[in-house]
């Protein structure tokens, strides 16, 4: 995934630039602070919050967010704002804590962490081929760590973490806008419903994972063999069992319920994994078939085949 990031000539947007969005000013207030890993996404988040209405400022420096905060408070046009404070401000970032100590009793605040696997973000630096900002010199992967140990104290603060190794652009600015949106914040998570198969092992961002083996397995049946669990008649095969029709019926029940549990302690999104020994006919046709239900719950779900087809 490639973030696209607004810049001057030296490859930062200036401190303090601010973009004002079309608002009413009839919000009560607010201040977002956006922070978190480099090449997390947190443009395309800035983005998305003045997409929202919000009164953006990328970089603004640390010194200045009581009187940004202040700002809000008093302007009737100015309510509810969204900022991004990161590592380029080097060690001044360590006042931060402080800082949102103080403010937050002055506005209500939040604080949205970004961050990526290792891996993902290693990838975008070598796609944009923009340099780490904590030096041009040293090896990304080692800036990298330099950097979660900056921020480690700040995380720990955080009111939304989230990762974007799951998302791309679209997705991540669609999730920021049914977080934020005003509106009951009730099925705001995003569930990822992932087959796979137990032969390449298992995903390792799986937060729930469920072993369906023990159902028939159309690898058996020679027309099925070179087929998927999204094609009809492998499905229909599939959910003719009557241990098929109760385990999706019982999964998909306890979904339901685990799900606002969830949301309530803030998790903003969910990767459930069905495995099969290939994962290429029975996790899939499961996976297709909860997610489908949990769809038609209200909740927004992508349906992932990691192993499928071959």
């Amino acid at each position: 995934m490639k973030f696209q990031q607004s810049e001057s000539r030296n490859g930062r947007r200036p401190a303090g630039r601010s973009r004002k969005s079309s608002g009413d000013g009839a919000h009560s207030p607010e201040l977002v602070i956006i922070t978190g890993m480099s090449g997390s996404g947190k443009a395309s988040v800035l983005k998305a919050f003045e997409d929202l209405g919000y009164y953006c400022v990328d970089n603004l420096p640390v010194q200045l967010i009581p009187e940004f905060a202040e700002l809000a408070m008093q302007s009737s046009e100015i309510r509810r704002t969204a900022l991004v404070v990161d590592v380029r401000e080097g060690s001044r970032l360590d006042k931060l804590p402080a800082i949102l100590k103080s403010i937050r009793r002055m506005i209500p605040t939040k604080v949205v962490f970004l961050e990526a696997t290792d891996s993902v973000l290693l990838r975008r630096f070598s796609e944009t081929r923009r340099p780490h900002p904590l030096g041009a010199d040293a090896p990304v992967k080692a800036a990298l760590k330099a950097e979660r140990r900056h921020l480690g104290s700040i995380r720990r603060l955080a009111d939304f973490v989230i990762d974007t190794s799951k998302f791309n652009v679209h997705e991540l600015r669609a999730h920021i806008n049914e977080r934020f949106h005003e509106k009951s914040p009730e099925k705001t998570i995003l569930v990822s419903c992932v087959s796979f198969g137990f032969r390449q092992g298992v995903p390792e961002d799986s937060d729930l994972v469920f072993d369906v083996r023990f159902l028939p397995n159309p690898h058996f049946v020679p027309e099925f063999r070179g087929l998927t669990g999204r094609n009809p008649q492998v499905a229909k095969y599939i959910r003719s069992f009557p241990q098929t029709q109760e385990f999706i019926s019982r999964i998909s029940d306890l979904l339901v319920y685990l799900l606002p549990h969830y949301i309530h302690e803030g998790k903003s999104y969910l990767t459930i994994a069905f495995g099969c020994t290939g994962g290429q006919h029975r996790s899939v046709m499961i996976a297709e078939e909860v997610g489908r239900r949990l769809r038609r719950g209200g909740y927004r779900v992508k349906v992932l085949h990691r192993d499928s087809p071959r």
